[in-house]
């Protein structure tokens, strides 16, 4: 049988190592010997001995999740194998973690990362229930953290002299050390008189960057 279809770069190969690699653009392959953690659904294959199971975050990362709607729901992956993940066609990047770095990520964007890694949901700060009640994971350690973002990422610097005021429903995440607050950028009068409706940003200021994507959150993907 010839096809397109069976082009090299599509083929999977067996791993040369264990952990997390691209397969392509769209997914990332995780060479299982251990256990490690990914969102719930994101599991699109796997072969060899592996066990699955839903991943409690406590009373209080359940009662987060429960008030926001958008959570980090996981699942352990244990045993030896490949599995491979993806979200929605999302663009799938790997984050290396080295001691010290601290990275703050929205649920959504999260799909798999090594249990070396820690992480809490934290509410953010400065940004409290009027901002919808934003709650990010604050991921710490060494090791790989696999995001999924829709589009294009933008990576904005942000500088003390230059802090930078994004829509919280494009945020992707930040770096964790920036201070964040809410910024209002419009009048309720304007608002009423047909304005754009973006009343509400988060402001992040300090020495980091930021990263969005291209779109905002629709509401059919919203309610996942």
């Amino acid at each position: 049988m010839q096809s397109d279809l069976f082009a090299s770069e599509n083929l999977a190969r067996p791993a040369t190592a264990p952990g997390m690699t691209l397969q392509n653009a769209k997914s990332v392959k995780y060479a299982v010997n251990g256990e490690m953690l990914a969102r719930q659904g994101s599991m699109v294959a796997f072969r060899g001995d592996l066990r699955f199971e839903r991943k409690g975050q406590g009373i209080g990362g359940m009662l987060k999740r429960a008030v926001t709607g958008e959570g980090l729901a996981l699942m352990s992956v244990r045993g030896q194998g490949e599995a491979w993940f993806a979200h929605e066609s999302g663009n799938c990047f790997i984050i290396d973690f080295e001691p010290g770095d601290a990275f703050t990520v929205n649920g959504r964007n999260v799909l798999c990362f090594d249990t070396t890694l820690s992480y809490e949901i934290k509410m953010v700060k400065g940004a409290g229930m009027t901002g919808g009640g934003l709650f990010n994971s604050l991921f710490t350690g060494t090791g790989k953290l696999a995001v999924v973002c829709d589009g294009h990422p933008i990576i904005i610097p942000v500088t003390p002299q230059a802090p930078v005021y994004v829509d919280t429903d494009a945020v992707v995440g930040w770096s964790a050390a920036l201070d964040t607050g809410l910024h209002r950028s419009q009048s309720v009068g304007s608002m009423i008189r047909g304005g754009s409706g973006e009343a509400v940003q988060l402001r992040l200021s300090g020495e980091g960057f930021v990263v969005v994507r291209p779109s905002e959150v629709t509401e059919s993907a919203a309610g996942h």
